[in-house]
């Protein structure tokens, strides 16, 4: 399933290079038979997971280009210094991989990655993205609803919160070889905000398996939210009737909250959240709530004081 999100055309604001190298990347998918990794077009994977309505973005909007998407990280677990993680994480493993989801569930599972993404079709959402520091990116993911999964493993009443937890390896991701933050990372969504069409697994980005340092081979992505809470890396989901403790809200609770919703309203202690920069482009723009996907999920938070819950 494509959503195009009111994009201009790949084609027409992509480097050759890249799509070049997608069309191997489909060629070898079909080649091997693995076409479940592959966007379907038209499709619908139903089971209560589709949007009701195409999110949006504004017509100025551009893809960030690929160099960008991959050479500009925020992943503490191999550096806080944006520009080396690409180099640093080709030292990290991304097969075998395994998938554990528990806590308050009616059916755990462990799945391996191959029977992972071959239950679902992938498909590609075109989403901002905004970090908390103020800069964003425009970017074409692969993934699945994390819906499906949840729906799999059937949560039981009691589940109220979803908690995604992240790999430690402190052989290969060397920024966990020094107590920066409390390893492994995680985070977690309320499980309303987890089962919403908008919230999705990422396998990949620009038609091709996620790299290293953007999270492979699984990545939270939501995109009404800012950038810290797209768990990379995950090894393991866990539901429960308790809310959990963040990565960031342990380290810094003055600065970062459960909720992290996009709001330009709301500033960080140590800066203004009401623009942004663009990655690429010479001038700010201004940010908006929830990024810009206030239609799809505000009612998420009708009755809440926003500027209470960061």
């Amino acid at each position: 399933m494509v959503f195009k999100f009111n994009q201009p055309k790949p084609s027409e604001i992509t480097p050759p290079a890249v799509w070049k190298a997608r069309r191997h990347f489909i060629q070898q998918l079909t080649a091997t038979g693995v076409v479940g990794l592959l966007p379907l077009i038209g499709s619908r994977a139903g089971n209560g997971c589709e949007l009701a309505q195409p999110a949006s973005l504004n017509k100025t909007n551009t893809l960030t280009p690929l160099k960008s998407v991959t050479r500009y990280n925020n992943y503490y677990e191999f550096s806080n210094n944006k520009e080396v993680i690409h180099l640093l994480a080709q030292e990290f493993n991304p097969r075998p991989w395994t998938l554990q989801v528990d806590g308050e569930v009616e059916q755990p599972l462990t799945l391996e990655l191959d029977e992972l993404l071959s239950r679902w079709p992938t498909e590609e959402r075109i989403y901002r993205m905004r970090c908390v520091e103020g800069w964003s990116m425009v970017i074409p993911w692969n993934g699945f609803p994390l819906c499906h999964l949840l729906k799999l493993v059937r949560p039981t009443s009691r589940a109220k919160y979803v908690e995604l937890i992240s790999v430690e390896r402190p052989s290969e991701m060397i920024g966990q070889r020094r107590p920066v933050l409390e390893w492994p990372f995680r985070d977690g969504l309320r499980i309303d905000e987890a089962m919403h069409p908008l919230t999705i697994i990422a396998t990949g980005l620009y038609g091709a398996p996620l790299p290293n340092q953007n999270g492979a081979p699984l990545r939270l992505v939501v995109p009404w939210k800012y950038g810290f809470k797209s768990v990379k890396a995950i090894v393991r989901i866990r539901l429960s009737e308790q809310q959990p403790l963040s990565s960031w809200q342990q380290a810094a609770p003055s600065e970062y909250g459960f909720y992290a919703n996009v709001n330009p309203a709301v500033p960080h202690p140590r800066w203004s959240q009401r623009r942004e920069n663009r990655i690429g482009e010479l001038q700010k723009r201004r940010t908006l709530p929830f990024n810009g996907y206030a239609e799809q999920v505000a009612s998420l938070y009708s009755g809440m004081d926003l500027s209470q819950h960061f």
